[in-house]
């Protein structure tokens, strides 16, 4: 009876997953496959950080910025990350399992301004904690909105990515609301405003189009494909 209540409780914590069984991202024709994702490990203000050998990819963004839909169209699962009309929603730092090889790791937006003054407070350190302690992390993807000029926070939040010493890779989201004319000038103020270095790109994305989704994980390819960064 013991056992079972502890696997009941598990399986509340999103952590009650088959075994892995690693597959690579691409087919040997090149063609994009994702023959897993789902919800493996769901971490709170007091959660130690788990003991993980896979690769780990990052999102983070403002609390509006389609953070949800994006990784939903990246999987394409409809409801992997649950999307809501309220921002700041996610309160927990959630990996997601992909094809048993790798995590995407979904960080709590920032930025929500009904959220109160303590739970800002601890959100911030549930978050610098993560970045600052996980020894999979592999890479940020940094989400802004494309139709707008960064904010302070999303400034503040690249900033200490790069003090960190992480690779950032910024994802410009919700392209399909402004004119193709105009994605180049957004980008460019999106580059200047960040202070982006010239090896770091920008990444347009729309969750509804899916465009952009191929750069995505061709750039986390690259990072957990190289034997330099310990991929299982």
């Amino acid at each position: 009876m013991e056992q079972k209540d502890v696997k009941q409780r598990e399986k509340k914590k999103g952590i009650d997953v088959p075994p892995a069984v690693p597959k690579p991202l691409y087919k040997e024709d090149g063609t994009l496959q994702i023959t897993e994702a789902v919800l493996a490990q769901v971490l709170g203000v007091t959660s130690s950080l788990p003991e993980g050998t896979l690769p780990e990819i990052a999102f983070a963004g403002k609390s509006n910025v389609g953070k949800s839909s994006l990784l939903n169209a990246l999987v394409n699962r409809r409801a992997l990350a649950r999307t809501s009309s309220q921002p700041g929603k996610t309160q927990t730092i959630n990996f997601y399992r992909i094809n048993g090889m790798l995590y995407f790791v979904d960080l709590p937006g920032y930025g929500y301004a009904n959220a109160s003054q303590a739970a800002k407070a601890a959100w911030g350190r549930m978050i610098e904690n993560y970045l600052h302690r996980s020894t999979q992390l592999k890479a940020v993807f940094l989400l802004v909105d494309i139709r707008h000029e960064p904010s302070a926070n999303d400034c503040m939040m690249y900033d200490w990515i790069r003090d960190q010493g992480l690779r950032t890779v910024v994802v410009a989201t919700k392209l399909d609301k402004i004119k193709r004319s105009q994605t180049a000038k957004q980008k460019k103020l999106i580059r200047e405003t960040l202070g982006l270095l010239d090896t770091e790109p920008v990444i347009p994305f729309s969750a509804e189009t899916k465009q952009g989704r191929e750069e995505i994980f061709s750039a986390i390819w690259d990072m957990i494909s190289s034997p330099s960064l310990g991929a299982e």
